[in-house]
């Protein structure tokens, strides 16, 4: 990595700890604008450095709530964002309208369907939390993906 591509990424890592703060409404307290930054990188940068972006973005969020569903929980959906920036980072070099859709769903419905499965949580949560992650996701994408295109040929990469 060059120098330039360590400053942006230390940016948007900055910038996803900002996002942490901007909170939507939701029952865990970690739904927020952390992602936004880690969706862009992987358009931008890779999808591997938006990977990490995101799922420190994710790991920031919680650290303000408190970690409301414990440390390894939070691991997890951590991992969680990293897979679907990647995913999206791929996507969305060939079609970003694509790579908002699957990345949307992934995050918003994919993600607490994951959790339904736990003993612990069940329907109840995926029911509490599919609209306010379906909502947040969709603003952190499209306003990711928006960005990268006004972007792209402005700056040389």
């Amino acid at each position: 990595m060059n120098t330039r591509t360590v400053t942006t990424l230390a940016i948007l890592i900055a910038l996803s700890a900002v996002g942490a703060l901007i909170k939507i409404p939701s029952p865990t307290g970690t739904v927020a604008l952390d992602s936004l930054p880690g969706y862009f990188a992987a358009l931008y940068l890779s999808p591997g450095l938006g990977a990490l972006v995101a799922a420190l973005g994710h790991l920031l969020s919680a650290a303000t709530a408190g970690f409301p569903l414990t440390l390894p929980l939070h691991l997890l959906v951590a991992l969680e964002m990293a897979v679907f920036a990647a995913v999206f980072g791929v996507l969305g070099k060939r079609n970003v309208l694509v790579g908002i859709v699957v990345a949307t769903l992934l995050n918003g419905v994919i993600a607490p369907l994951s959790f339904a499965i736990m003993p612990q949580f069940g329907m109840a949560f995926f029911t509490a939390m599919v609209v306010p992650l379906l909502v947040a996701s969709f603003v952190n994408i499209l306003l990711a993906g928006l960005t990268a295109r006004a972007l792209r040929g402005k700056t040389e990469r």
